[in-house]
């Protein structure tokens, strides 16, 4: 099987068939009860599959780390997060004002939405955070689904590699986060708070090791992350990048209580977390749903399929997390009397063509199977959408723990016999199903940021 690079990150080519897609998502929550009972129906092995054989490719590609990085931040440290904005410079340069070094100190920089400089690729952490923390989430997974301790030692080194180790590990702050190139001094942005949105991936996975006493989850492990998201949530919640970033009425609010609640959860402060989902909730979500289900803030923005998906993604993290510690949000609705569930329907009426980025399409695909999920599917709405847009649906990762979801859709699945029933998770997934099983061989793909600095998954 061969690796590949390309524009939304490492691709692994097999043979031509049904292709199976292990993708970054821009975020995610699931319970480590849901996982631990391992109470799956038959219909999902083909994800489940995926998730195993995507884990084990995307392993072999860490650890990664915060120091690896060539560029260093204002510190001189590589211990610091000094990730750069996308902002685009304006000014001729001479050759040697186009060196790398030269060019963020005397280059004014301006600000284009939905526009990337490709400068930002001289540092790496926000890629490198986002492969972290997807590794950790699936091999944490594929620990529960194997009983191969491989895993949880794969996701027990890139936690201590990070967060723990002192040769690699991060400082606990984003002072540096989306620094602004060009003159005078450089400092973080508040919108490089999002960079470390992919925190409740990480927690995910971590409680599930935890939970399930697996045998690489030390105490030492368990103490020396404790201690560094305790200092990290310290910053999160009284600096003032901080809390430019969740005053945010977009994507970046949402994403800012997806990453402090579960840093909460992570610490035993079950409390805290549902203080900060209700806040959530009761504030900046109250504005972001239309009574038609538009995303008013995303769709303002130069790539509206992309921002409408995207902060769906973060509301439904933040909702999974809310059942989780206490909070049920699923009928909550908006000043305006739209629900999460409106604001996916009217998602599904785009398609990203219509935002000239058609290799944006699958990012609504895990939204419309959380929704399909926690509301029901009685006339199947969701999964036929689902089988229009990506055949091979029943074989990507979501379909294991976004259930019951029918599969129903596809045409000429063979069947499948064995256990229908599904538990009970934070998104409340109750039921049964039935459905067909689709075929799928064995090529599979993973999606990843580690090359492009998250450039699908950045708001």
């Amino acid at each position: 099987m061969k690796l590949l690079r390309t524009g939304l990150g490492l691709v692994l080519v097999g043979t031509p068939g049904l292709v199976l897609g292990l993708t970054s998502y821009a975020n995610e929550f699931i319970t480590p009860e849901f996982f631990l009972a391992k109470n799956w129906s038959d219909t999902t092995k083909n994800a489940q599959d995926t998730i195993v054989q995507g884990a084990k490719q995307i392993a072999a590609e860490g650890p990664w780390t915060v120091t690896s990085k060539t560029v260093m931040p204002p510190t001189n440290n590589t211990h610091y997060w000094p990730d750069c904005a996308k902002a685009g410079n304006t000014t001729q340069l001479t050759p040697e004002q186009g060196k790398c070094h030269l060019l963020w100190t005397t280059c004014e920089y301006i600000t284009r939405d939905g526009l990337f400089n490709p400068d930002v690729r001289q540092v790496n952490d926000t890629g490198m955070f986002q492969a972290m923390s997807d590794s950790v989430f699936f091999n944490s997974m594929a620990w529960v689904i194997t009983g191969d301790d491989t895993y949880a030692s794969n996701a027990a080194k890139e936690i201590n590699t990070w967060f723990i180790d002192p040769a690699t590990s991060m400082t606990p702050n984003l002072n540096y986060a989306q620094v602004k190139r060009g003159p005078g001094s450089q400092i973080g942005q508040h919108t490089g708070v999002l960079d470390l949105k992919c925190m409740s991936k990480l927690v995910s996975g971590v409680l599930m090791l935890r939970n399930g006493s697996a045998p690489a989850w030390t105490g030492e492990l368990h103490s020396g992350l404790k201690t560094w998201v305790n200092s990290y949530i310290g910053w999160l919640t009284t600096n003032e990048l901080a809390l430019q970033e969740k005053a945010a009425t977009n994507n970046h609010g949402s994403f800012y209580f997806n990453q402090l609640a579960a840093l909460q959860i992570l610490v035993d402060d079950t409390a805290g977390a549902k203080k900060t989902i209700q806040e959530y909730f009761e504030g900046i979500y109250q504005g972001q749903i239309s009574a038609n289900g538009d995303q008013p803030l995303e769709t303002a923005r130069t790539r509206p399929y992309h921002y409408r998906a995207y902060n769906l993604a973060a509301m439904i993290v933040n909702a999974r997390i809310g059942e989780y510690v206490g909070y049920d949000a699923w009928q909550l609705k908006t000043k305006d009397g739209a629900t999460i569930q409106d604001a996916c329907n009217y998602a599904m009426t785009f398609t990203a063509a219509q935002s000239n980025k058609t290799s944006y399409d699958a990012e609504l695909y895990p939204n419309v199977a959380a929704v399909a999920a926690v509301y029901g599917d009685a006339d199947g709405k969701y999964s036929k959408w689902l089988a229009s847009r990506d055949a091979s649906f029943p074989g990507q990762p979501y379909f294991l723990w976004d259930q019951p979801l029918s599969n129903a859709g596809l045409t000429g699945a063979p069947a499948s016999g064995g256990n229908s029933n599904t538990p009970n998770t934070a998104g409340g997934n109750t039921g049964s199903n039935n459905a067909k099983q689709a075929g799928c061989k064995k090529v599979f793909v993973w999606f990843s940021s580690f090359v492009t600095l998250s450039l699908l998954f950045m708001g």
